[in-house]
C-alpha cells in the first residue's frame, strides 16, 4: 500500500463522523434499525479488493439507523460517559499511532504519558503517590488485576507460592462483599477460580453493613481474607463507610479493594470528597475512565498501593521482550498487546484541569438532583437517598413503572433504563455525560411527564 493510500477512507470517516457528532443534540435516543436490518444493509463479504472509501461510506451508512447515541446528552441508561473532545481526538491519534503500549523503552512516548496520566489520577484521587496504575479495558478488568493481586498477596501471606504451585491445594481464600455490590466483583472472582463471594448485609442505600462485617469476619474461618467495598452503588449512588469498615478488615489482616468505578471520581470535588473519607487507606481500587471522566472506550484503571505485589501478580517475562529495569506498563495488566489508552485520559484530564474536574462531578450530581426533584412533581416516587450521579423511581406499582420505561424508550427524547431494586421496578436514571446541560435534564422530564399522562 503507498503512502498516499493509507489516507484512503479518512476523508469519509471524519466527515460521517462529524455528522454523527452535529445529529446528537436533537436525534432520538433508541436506535431506529434492528440487527437484522443492519446485518442486510451491510451485504455479503466481496470477492476481491474495493475502494476504502467506499468500504467506510457503507458502513457509516448502513450502521447509523442502528446506533444508540450513547455519546447524546440524554442519554441516562447506563453508568457511562460521551466521549470528551480532548479524549475523542486523542483516541484518533492513539488508533493512528498504533502504539503497542506494553513497554516501556519500546514506546516512551506513551510510557511517558502512561506514568505522567497514572500520577495525576492518583493526585486528582487522593491515592498514595507510590500506588500502581494499570490501564485495562474497564471496570471488569480492573477489578480482575486487583483482586488478581489480592489473591496473589494474601496468599503468599500464608506461605503460599502461588505463581509456582498454583491454586490446587492452596488454602481457601474468604471474600466479603456487600449484598449489593456490583456483578463485575463476582464475575473477576469467577474468572480468578475464587468462586461465589460471601455477602455481608447492606443497609436500605446499599452500603456494607460494618458491624455484619465483623461479625463475619470474627466467626472465621480465619485464613488469607478479601473485603471488597464500594464507592457508588449502582442504584443509589451510596458509598460504604471506609474508615469504620476497613478498620475492621485490618484487625483481621484482610486485604481490602474498593470498587470506585464511576464514585471514586467523587475525590476530585471538593464538594463531595467526604463520600470517600478514608478510602485511601485500601489496599487496590477500581475505576473507570468511561464512566465518570468521560474518556472514550476502552480504558478501566486499576490501582494498587503496592507496587511489587502487582508486578508480581499480573508482570511476565520474555527473552525476545526489552524489559527496563524500572519496570513496564504491562507489569499492571493481564495484557501483552495493548492500547495507548494513557493519551486519552492524559488529553482529558490535562483539557480540564483539576478544577474543570471537579467540576464535572459537581455538574452530574447538580442534574441528578434536578432529575429527583422534577420526578417528584411529577407524582414519582424516588426511593434512594441522591447524594451522587444516581435517581432510583416508581410510579405506582411494578407494572406502571414499566409502562413509564417503555413509554420512554418509545417516545425517544432520552434513555433511562428499567431496573429492579429494593424488591421494586424502578427506573434509573444516571448522570454521566460531560455535554448533558440542563435543557437536557428538562426535555427529558418534558417527555417523562408526557409518557405519564398518556398512561
Amino acid at each position: 500500500m503507498t503512502t498516499p493510500e493509507r489516507g484512503d477512507g479518512l476523508e469519509q470517516a471524519a466527515a460521517h463522523t462529524y455528522s454523527w457528532l452535529a445529529s446528537l443534540d436533537e436525534r432520538r435516543v433508541p436506535p431506529t434499525a434492528t440487527v437484522e436490518e443492519v446485518t442486510q444493509a451491510l451485504g455479503s463479504l466481496p470477492y476481491g479488493p474495493g475502494q476504502i472509501g467506499s468500504t467506510i461510506d457503507l458502513l457509516a451508512t448502513a450502521c447509523e439507523p442502528g446506533l444508540t447515541a450513547m455519546p447524546s446528552g440524554r442519554f441516562f441508561g447506563f453508568v457511562i460517559g460521551g466521549a470528551h473532545p480532548a479524549g475523542l481526538a486523542a483516541d484518533w491519534l492513539t488508533s493512528a499511532w498504533d502504539q503497542n503500549a506494553a513497554l516501556r523503552t519500546v514506546t516512551p512516548a506513551h510510557t511517558a504519558v502512561d506514568d505522567l496520566a497514572g500520577a495525576w489520577l492518583l493526585d486528582l484521587l487522593g491515592l498514595p503517590a507510590e500506588s500502581a496504575v494499570g490501564f485495562v479495558t474497564g471496570a471488569t478488568m480492573s477489578n480482575f488485576a486487583c483482586l488478581a493481586t489480592a489473591r496473589d498477596a494474601v496468599l503468599r501471606r500464608a506461605g503460599w507460592d502461588l505463581s509456582r504451585d498454583g491454586l490446587n491445594g492452596a488454602p481457601p481464600i474468604r471474600v466479603l462483599v456487600g449484598r449489593e455490590r456490583h456483578d463485575t466483583v463476582d464475575l473477576a472472582m469467577r474468572y480468578l477460580g475464587l468462586g461465589v463471594p460471601e455477602p455481608v448485609a447492606a443497609d436500605a442505600e446499599g452500603r456494607i453493613d460494618v458491624g455484619d462485617l465483623r461479625d463475619r469476619l470474627a466467626a472465621g474461618p480465619a485464613g488469607p481474607t478479601v473485603v471488597a467495598l464500594q464507592a457508588g452503588n449502582v442504584h443509589s449512588g451510596a458509598f460504604d463507610d471506609f474508615e469504620q469498615a476497613i478498620a475492621v478488615a485490618r484487625e483481621y489482616d484482610a486485604w481490602v479493594h474498593v470498587d470506585g468505578a464511576f464514585g471514586l471520581f467523587a475525590a476530585a470535588s471538593p464538594r463531595l470528597r467526604g463520600l470517600v473519607a478514608r478510602a485511601e487507606a485500601a489496599d487496590s481500587w477500581t475505576t473507570d475512565a468511561h464512566k465518570t471522566l468521560n474518556v472514550p472506550y476502552d480504558c478501566g484503571i486499576a490501582i494498587v498501593r503496592d507496587r511489587s505485589a502487582m508486578r508480581a501478580a499480573l508482570g511476565t517475562s520474555g527473552d525476545y521482550l526489552i524489559q527496563s529495569d524500572q519496570g513496564d506498563p504491562m507489569d499492571h495488566v493481564p495484557e501483552f498487546s495493548r492500547r495507548g489508552r494513557a493519551f486519552p485520559v492524559w488529553a482529558v484530564l490535562h483539557a480540564l484541569g483539576r478544577t474543570g474536574v471537579a467540576d464535572l462531578v459537581d455538574g452530574f450530581c447538580s442534574h441528578a438532583t434536578t432529575f429527583a426533584d422534577g420526578v417528584r412533581e411529577l407524582g414519582g416516587e424516588v426511593l434512594n437517598d441522591v447524594v451522587f450521579t444516581q435517581v432510583c423511581a416508581t410510579f405506582g406499582d411494578d407494572a406502571r413503572t414499566r409502562a413509564v420505561v417503555a413509554g420512554l424508550l418509545s417516545d425517544g427524547t432520552a434513555w433511562m433504563t428499567g431496573s429492579r431494586w429494593q424488591g421494586r421496578d424502578v427506573l434509573r436514571i444516571s448522570v454521566s455525560n460531560w455535554s448533558t446541560t440542563e435543557d437536557d435534564v428538562r426535555r427529558s422530564l418534558d417527555a417523562l411527564g408526557r409518557v405519564l399522562a398518556a398512561l
